[in-house]
């Protein structure tokens, strides 16, 4: 099967005056063309890092991207994606509408197909009644939605979303899941992360888990999950046992 993401020995070091930190850590892993890939961790084991090499945010320092098969570096290979980023900012003085045809324009979508893409977003995303008003006037929840359509106005092949869910109610995550079935049912690729692990058990055909920069498991969900067994406890699990059972005296807090 085709790969969507192949990232290959991909390491990334943040450098700072007296020391290096390793937000990567030689990650290989693979999501194939169609999937719904959960991409899991606790905070800082290296997601939004990952995530910001594939979108070319940041350079690795060793390893390779590719993106259906073009290499990360090139612009070539974003053309593609949709992205929403986990803390999602926008141009708030235009009204829901005009940021929706404003994205549409910068990727060249022509007019009479870009307004029926707009109305179709706003429609499925329960936005309707707020087109006209401006962003900045938004909640927290309808904010997410309309960086989520303006994320798919490009009809993306790969979309990828930093925590989609974060600040929706019960109804708002169940359109999420809705679209991202629907978004799989016509043969695109979602990658996302979430903390929301029961929104990922419902959706994730495949997922990885990072702890620490480095990847801890990888695989279908069907295959990795024992049956039976929630997914927050095989998270949890799965973190447990990764971590270092002999921490260096420094790491205790005393010498020897």
């Amino acid at each position: 099967m085709e790969s969507a993401i192949d990232i290959q020995d991909l390491s990334v070091i943040y450098k700072t005056r007296n020391s290096e930190l390793a937000a990567l850590q030689n990650l290989t892993m693979r999501v194939s063309k169609g999937q719904v890939f959960g991409f899991l961790g606790p905070n800082g084991a290296g997601k939004t890092t990952a995530m910001h090499v594939l979108l070319g945010f940041i350079q690795a320092s060793a390893g390779k991207a590719f993106i259906f098969g073009a290499d990360v570096q090139h612009s070539i290979a974003r053309q593609r994606i949709g992205y929403l980023a986990e803390h999602p900012n926008t141009y708030r003085f235009l009204t829901g509408k005009e940021l929706l045809r404003t994205a549409g324009q910068l990727f060249r979508i022509p007019r009479s197909t870009l307004e029926e893409r707009i109305e179709q977003l706003l429609d499925q995303l329960d936005l309707n009644h707020a087109a006209t008003r401006r962003v900045g006037t938004y909640s927290r929840g309808m904010l997410q939605r309309i960086c989520i359509a303006e994320a798919l106005i490009n009809d993306p092949d790969l979309v990828i979303l930093d925590e989609p869910t974060s600040g929706l109610d019960p109804i708002g995550r169940g359109q999420i899941r809705n679209i991202i079935t629907d978004l799989r049912s016509r043969g695109k690729t979602v990658f996302f992360s979430s903390h929301e692990l029961s929104e990922v058990e419902l959706v994730c055909d495949a997922l990885a888990i990072l702890h620490k920069g480095r990847l801890v498991a990888q695989g279908a969900t069907t295959d990795l999950i024992p049956k039976g067994e929630p997914l927050e406890r095989f998270f949890m699990r799965t973190i447990t046992a990764a971590e270092d059972p002999f921490p260096l005296p420094s790491q205790c807090g005393g010498g020897a």
